[in-house]
């Protein structure tokens, strides 16, 4: 009876030891930030994002007012379409909690974006104005959510 108790402690014993072994530690995990590099990589995207955002806010009027419809829907689906396709791309670049606010804040300004064309075709300067206004206070809340140099 003491050898089977002898043995059984014995395998116990492995079987802890074993146990033990196979789990993971439980560290603290480092939330992510951003390294140098990806803050120079998104940084180098900002001043052409802020140029755009000045030009649409001083041009888009200024097309409505002469009435110049067709240079409006050119201004959304040339220059401002661009800034779009930059903000999809700078979006995977983010940290993941931030991934999901961009793209909301991108998806926005898509819709704004349509709404200018859309009112532009029908010559409704208010509307063309106003999306216009929310097209351009999303690229304001876009620029917010990037990373400063200072940061990292």
């Amino acid at each position: 009876m003491l050898r089977h108790r002898s043995f059984l402690s014995l395998i116990l014993v492995v079987l802890a030891t074993f146990l033990i072994g196979c789990s993971s530690p439980s560290t603290a995990t480092v939330p992510p930030t951003y390294s140098s590099t990806q803050i120079q990589q998104i940084q180098q995207y900002v001043p052409d994002i802020q140029s755009l955002r000045d030009r649409a806010s001083r041009e888009i009027p200024s097309l409505v007012q002469r009435k110049d419809w067709i240079d409006v829907g050119n201004f959304v689906h040339g220059p401002l379409g661009e800034l779009r396709l930059t903000m999809n791309y700078m979006t995977r670049n983010l940290l993941p909690q931030d991934q999901s606010k961009a793209k909301q804040i991108t998806r926005n300004f898509f819709n704004n974006l349509v709404g200018v064309d859309q009112a532009a075709q029908q010559g409704d300067a208010k509307k063309v104005l106003l999306n216009a206004r929310e097209a351009i206070a999303d690229i304001d809340n876009f620029l917010q959510l990037l990373p400063q140099a200072s940061e990292g």
